[in-house]
């Protein structure tokens, strides 16, 4: 099947949560910690992003925005510093919506505006919708739809948020490509019949600390965003 529509992973694949996560990190501890290592304050709160969603993958925890997860996964980041009695609420409220305020890697927004002259765009992400907008009004994402786990109430890799996305879109699984930067997410999507594209990110949460190529075999292997225009003719 001819494909008609691009669903996105977006923490990573389009924003460079690591960066952002910093940046905000140093604004708003710097008064409670001046020795913070605000790169591995970051990836300490990513590392509890996977383990936070697992509950709700498994049915054993009804679904929660990833707002509340943040918040509290937050708790356990700002616990191992010593910082849980320190910071206070508005702050603590502050640094979970410093995942809204994510900026998009370099080439991200005009590839995306190349790319819907030709295609349907939306996000299918673990993010909420009110997350999702502050992220695409921030980096200029031109989405025609906003989809992805609050719909699904369950979180990628499980196969609901995929097919629910590819529903929503009046789409059969052919003719929707899943562009991500995660081979585990396109594995997940591959298998529900979509196809995928890889987009490299080898510096995703620090100098080479991300996939330079795909782990699983794709549809389209590319070098950013840029090239995968490119490669699908936009």
């Amino acid at each position: 099947m001819a494909i008609q529509a691009l669903i996105f992973d977006v923490f990573g694949t389009l924003l460079d949560w690591h960066g952002g996560v910093a940046r905000e990190a140093v604004r708003l501890l710097a008064p409670f910690r001046l020795d913070l290592d605000a790169a591995a304050f970051a990836r300490a709160w990513r590392d509890r992003y996977q383990p936070g969603m697992e509950p709700i993958r498994q049915g054993a925890r009804s679904y929660a925005d990833l707002d509340t997860l943040h918040a509290e996964s937050l708790d356990g980041v700002l616990a191992g510093l010593h910082l849980a009695e320190t910071v206070p609420p508005e702050v603590h409220h502050e640094l979970v919506l410093a995942w809204h305020r994510l900026d998009a890697w370099p080439e991200v927004p005009d590839a995306l505006a190349r790319l819907r002259e030709r295609y349907l765009l939306a996000p299918c992400s673990n993010a909420h919708v009110r997350l999702a907008i502050a992220q695409a009004r921030r980096n200029r994402m031109p989405w025609d739809a906003v989809l992805g786990a609050e719909f699904a109430q369950d979180y990628k890799p499980k196969p609901a948020v995929y097919l629910r996305a590819v529903e929503a879109l009046r789409l059969q699984p052919g003719e929707v490509m899943m562009v991500a930067a995660h081979s585990s997410d396109l594995a997940a999507a591959a298998a529900c019949g979509l196809a995928t594209a890889h987009v490299a990110r080898p510096d995703e949460s620090g100098p080479g600390t991300g996939e330079a190529a795909p782990l699983v075999p794709v549809d389209v292997a590319a070098s950013d965003l840029a090239d995968l225009a490119r490669q699908l003719g936009c």
